[in-house]
């Protein structure tokens, strides 16, 4: 479990708030219950390159490292 996972779940608004994660080459892409919710300066502190959101949809661009997150955030989610 990364710590890096930790804070992404976190700056998402915390595991309820998360519907779904994929990973998609060098982004998690995440859907959430409320987009509120999302602290982009958090995300960005947790090492996000970058967030782009279009309503309850949350890119969180983190490099080649998106599968091997997206796995430890599975984790945390179940």
């Amino acid at each position: 479990m990364s710590d890096k996972a930790q804070a992404i779940v976190a700056g998402l608004g915390g595991a309820a708030n998360i519907l779904d994660v994929e990973p998609c080459i060098t982004r998690l892409r995440t859907e959430v219950r409320d987009p509120a919710k999302v602290d982009e300066a958090a995300l960005r502190a947790a090492g996000a390159h970058g967030v782009l959101s279009s309503g309850s949809i949350i890119q969180v661009v983190v490099g080649p490292e998106a599968d091997s997150l997206n796995d430890d955030i599975q984790d945390l989610l179940d």
